[in-house]
């Protein structure tokens, strides 16, 4: 049972926007209407005037470096230095006794503007990124080569080719529980910080220069996280409410209505791609030739590395002997776009998986078997040279997946009559099955698990036993956000695997631990899991020591190699049970600190893109069927089936639900999500003109999850999280195809796209 699920569900549970504390005051951040625009004055004094006010803050407020950013990337102003480079910029920030009062104050400060045309086209960024320059950096924030073998060779030698462009929206991140903190300024000058995130250490490094700070003087715990998939990972609030604080020398609580959070957290990067596939004719590919252009928005946060995902798995899991690809990411003064579960994959995935299919079909060939004719194999090279070293058995999966049962026939009731329940537009009673074809689609996804190219990636864990009340306990303490994964859960199950104890404690993460990375890159079971496995072995092995010393005399010739840890006892190969944990620790204590690092990687060549980049891959299929009201542009997804392999299960019910919830995305972004964003300005910033999908969009799932264990990793495991999101679309996608026959370049689907005329 998850320790949080129950104050979860019971509603108990103490989120960041929960937090409160006697005197504090309330913050408020003011934020440019423009995209794009010089300040040219700020008058605070109305502001200041009001009563209930404490603060009215600018840059010029900044205590320390004005500047921050993700990555050795401090490129993003605190506050507005000058000008503003997207809508939604924090320019002020106000302090007041009561959340009103701030939001009231914060309409008086007058600013007067030069509003410039903003930059909105990456692709002309591109083109000309000297004359398009959003920031100091210029226009293009990375671009990614990869090149194998002869293209235009290949384009000689083609007996098919297949071609297209393709679009990929704004996706929101869309997680419920708003931006929220609460700052304490302490006795020492320092600062205690309560938010929600996901990786405080990395939030460390950019809050304590820019508050003037050393680290030691800011001790952050994390707050109840509602949700994050990626959204974040930058900072919010953080540097704001701690600013607030230290001026006011009163704690400072901010939290984000809906409104605001879509201003105050990065997105999905938007994609345009150009795909040219050469085959011969029996499907198998020559060439792959590729253009992936990727919106990073004003600022850099994860876009280089986004870019350089996209850029190596451009063209997934195919073996390819001729490869072309190019991958930018940009600056434009649309909205900043960062971390989302995918990074980078799910808009290339998107792409390849429509090539598959335009492939299969100018081919006379089934969408299953083009993509088992060209799948990768144990010993496979990726675009990027790295080789496949774990089985990754796609033939078998896609195989599996297709002898899957097939739901109900379109429209079936109970009694097997048509129910208009289950047909698109449901009791709105659009139609009684007139218009509506069924369709059925294929994608594969592959995705990258933990960081990437070169980075020192690494979770510290320390596990401490102990007995009280006459029990062994063991306390957990990591840095590792618990973000609606189940990280708690999983590492309660290590530490009792390991050490053979029932009793265990998870401490609130917090920075007095070491770093423990980011919840994120499906990389928690892997990283901070080896972490806690590591330090609950080297927390055993101390115990087993102590059980040597202590049980010499009774037990001669025993020694600690012979000795385990089961169910609270100490048992000896030969002798079976000798002692219990509680005899042999008394009222000691043993304490371990581990670090766990997963094998190195290497940089992408910046030339030719290849490299081992990546520490472990992920394979997921799914298999869309949809109805599709041709008339009216209405789809229901009836059925998704998913094979995945995830190297070893830890805990089937948190795994089905990171599959489920992967899914989810995926068909949002298939069918409903988008930030519409036109001339730089974001036009439905709420959950009223933003759809995602409920549990009445999400059809039933059938799943069959496959486990070849990475030798590498901790138990085998691989990541989970991710892989559906990025094979669900162009499943999804595929299937609305098959139905209608669009070409549908383009995601979301909207009801424009389908209808027929």
């Amino acid at each position: 049972m998850r320790p949080d699920g129950t104050l979860k569900v019971s509603g108990e549970f103490a989120y960041a926007s929960d937090l409160w504390i006697d005197g504090m005051l309330w913050g408020a951040t003011l934020r440019s209407p423009h995209p794009r625009a010089k300040i040219l004055s700020i008058d605070l004094g109305p502001a200041l005037a009001m009563a209930g006010v404490h603060a009215v803050l600018t840059h010029e407020d900044v205590p320390g470096r004005k500047l921050y950013g993700l990555d050795h990337t401090e490129d993003q102003p605190v506050l507005a230095i000058g000008e503003v480079r997207h809508q939604g910029e924090p320019i002020a920030l106000v302090a007041a006794d009561h959340p009103e009062i701030a939001r009231r104050a914060m309409e008086k400060i007058a600013v007067e503007w030069e509003v410039l045309e903003p930059i909105t086209d990456a692709r002309a960024v591109i083109a000309e990124p000297d004359r398009y320059r959003v920031q100091e950096r210029g226009g293009i924030a990375r671009h990614q080569p990869v090149r194998v073998g002869d293209v235009d060779r290949a384009k000689a030698e083609a007996a098919v080719v297949v071609s297209s462009d393709y679009s990929v929206g704004i996706q929101d991140q869309a997680f419920l529980g708003p931006e929220s903190g609460l700052a304490v300024p302490a006795e020492d000058g320092g600062l205690d910080l309560y938010v929600s995130t996901q990786w405080m250490h990395n939030d460390l490094k950019q809050i304590a220069p820019c508050l003037g700070l050393a680290e030691d003087q800011i001790r952050m715990t994390l707050a109840g996280v509602g949700g994050a998939f990626g959204g974040r990972e930058d900072l919010s609030m953080q540097i704001h409410a701690g600013m607030l604080a230290l001026y006011t020398g009163k704690p400072v609580k901010m939290s984000y209505n809906r409104y605001e959070s879509f201003f105050g957290h990065v997105h999905r990067h938007p994609a345009e791609m150009r795909y040219e596939f050469g085959a011969t004719a029996e499907g198998r590919l020559l060439y792959a030739d590729v253009e992936i252009i990727l919106d990073g928005g004003a600022y850099t946060s994860a876009t280089l590395n986004v870019t350089g995902n996209a850029a190596s798995l451009g063209v997934g899991p195919y073996e390819i002997p001729n490869i072309k690809i190019d991958a930018w990411g940009v600056y434009t003064n649309n909205p900043p776009c960062g971390a989302m579960r995918g990074f980078g994959a799910v808009q290339a995935c998107f792409a390849y998986e429509s090539m598959m299919d335009k492939l299969a079909e100018a081919c006379g060939i089934s969408p299953v078997r083009v993509r088992q004719i060209n799948a990768v194999s144990q010993g496979s090279k990726l675009a990027t040279g790295q080789i496949i070293d774990s089985p990754a058995p796609l033939a078998e999966m896609l195989e599996r997946l297709e002898a899957m049962p097939m739901p109900a026939p379109l429209g079936a009731g109970p009694d097997g009559e048509i129910d208009i329940r289950a047909l698109p537009g449901g009791v709105s009673q659009t139609t009684h099955g007139e218009g509506v074809v069924r369709g059925v689609g294929y994608g594969v996804g592959i995705k990258n698990i933990c960081f990437s190219e070169a980075f020192d990636d690494y979770s510290t864990a320390r596990v401490r036993l102990e007995v009280i009340g006459g029990e062994p306990t063991a306390l957990v303490h990591t840095a590792a956000a618990e973000v609606g994964q189940g990280l708690v859960t999983l590492q309660a199950q290590i530490a009792r695997t390991e050490l053979g104890v029932q009793r265990v404690t998870i401490h609130p993460a917090d920075n007095q631990v070491g770093d423990a990375g980011s919840s994120s890159a499906s990389r928690q079971s892997y990283m901070t899991g080896g972490a806690v496995k590591t330090a609950c072995e080297a927390v055993r092995a101390e115990l087993l020591a102590m059980a040597e010393r202590k049980l010499g005399r009774a037990f001669p010739g025993i020694t600690q190699g012979e000795l385990n840890v089961v169910g609270g006892k100490i048992m000896s190969r030969t002798e079976g049970v000798i002692a219990s944990i509680e005899e042999i620790l008394g009222d000691d204590v043993i304490e371990e600190t581990r670090e766990f690092h997963h094998h190195p990687t290497s940089r992408m060549d910046p030339v030719t893109g290849q490299g081992d980049s990546h520490t472990q891959l992920a394979l997921c299929v799914h298999r869309a069927v949809v109805d599709v009201d041709v008339d009216l542009g209405l789809v229901k997804v009836v059925e998704m089936a998913a094979v995945q392999d995830v190297g070893k299960i830890l805990n089937l019910l948190s795994l089905e639900g990171q599959i489920h919830g992967g899914s989810a995305q995926g068909l949002g972004l298939a069918v409903m999500e988008e930030i519409v964003v036109s001339g730089g300005l974001v036009r439905n910033p709420s959950f009223t003109d933003y759809l995602i999908p409920t549990i009445l969009d999400m059809p039933p799932m059938r799943l069959d999850i496959l486990e070849n264990p990475d030798p590498k990793a901790p138990y085998g495991l691989r990541g989970a999280g991710e892989p559906p999101t990025l094979s669900s679309t162009p499943a999804i996608v595929a299937a609305i195809r098959d139905a209608t026959g669009r070409a549908l370049t383009r995601v979301p689907v909207r009801p424009e796209h389908i209808i027929r005329g």
